[in-house]
């Protein structure tokens, strides 16, 4: 095939990718920020989340931890071994990959416990309202979208923008003091396994998008995963922002509204 894509230098350079999946990022990038520079963070990296905010951002955020395997399967139901060499790398990624999800999600409760956040609050508590589109939003992507619109919206940019926000909070000394010296390293292996540093799983993702869909794709399947990886981000900047909102509807009134 003419079309057909192969890496043009480094894994994790977007230059080495065809001008068309530059474009899309390039044009994402706006809604990346938004997340990865979020109030939560700061937050986070001063020690100055109080307690509500950080319980809805625990039990909001994990339906999207614990159904990441999921998503992956889904995406992996998808692929045909021999069809193409996009779904034979894939598939050998997804395989890969399904198995260390499971062990995040253990992470994650071990930092919400961590936090002050009980984990069978976790676990039996619903979400509070608004904090989980970004889990919603994935599963209906992976069920009933194509395998390159899935891991576009979950591999790629959900997985790209979470290692940025969590080196963040990892490298906050501020953050770390906040934790218990007995725990903190439990505490902190959630953020330690997905911050940046030289994680190449979104950018193992962006090669496989490429190679299934080539160096010159239809323009109309190109709009539709740049709205897949759109949609990601603005789903998870919304569940940020109503993790505040319900902790300020728990706020003290003013005593002379009262």
């Amino acid at each position: 095939m003419a079309d057909k894509f192969k890496l043009n230098g480094s894994l994790t350079k977007l230059s080495s990718y065809p001008q068309w999946a530059q474009t899309m990022v390039e044009s994402c990038e706006p809604s990346r920020k938004r997340v990865r520079d979020h109030a939560v963070w700061d937050m986070m990296c001063d020690a100055t989340i109080d307690n509500h905010t950080m319980r809805n951002f625990m039990l909001g955020t994990w339906p999207l931890i614990e159904r990441f395997p999921s998503y992956m399967a889904n995406s992996l139901m998808k692929t045909r071994y021999g069809r193409s060499p996009g779904d034979d790398l894939a598939r050998r990624w997804l395989v890969r990959n399904i198995r260390v999800e499971q062990n995040h999600a253990e992470y994650w409760l071990d930092w919400a416990d961590g936090a002050g956040v009980d984990r069978q609050d976790v676990l039996t508590s619903t979400p509070p309202q608004g904090t989980q589109l970004a889990a919603d939003w994935c599963e209906e992507v992976c069920e009933s979208d194509s395998l390159v619109a899935g891991m576009a919206a979950t591999n790629y940019a959900i997985e790209g923008v979470t290692g940025e926000w969590s080196q963040k909070v990892y490298e906050s000394a501020a953050y770390a003091a906040s934790v218990s010296p007995s725990g903190r390293k439990a505490t902190l292996r959630w953020l330690q396994m997905h911050a940046a540093y030289d994680d190449t799983h979104p950018w193992e993702a962006l090669e496989i998008i490429c190679a299934l869909m080539g160096n010159a794709p239809d323009p109309g399947e190109i709009e539709h995963v740049r709205e897949c990886i759109e949609r990601s981000y603005v789903s998870l900047y919304y569940g940020l922002e109503r993790c505040l909102v319900h902790s300020r509807e728990h706020e003290p009134r003013d005593a002379a509204c009262m």
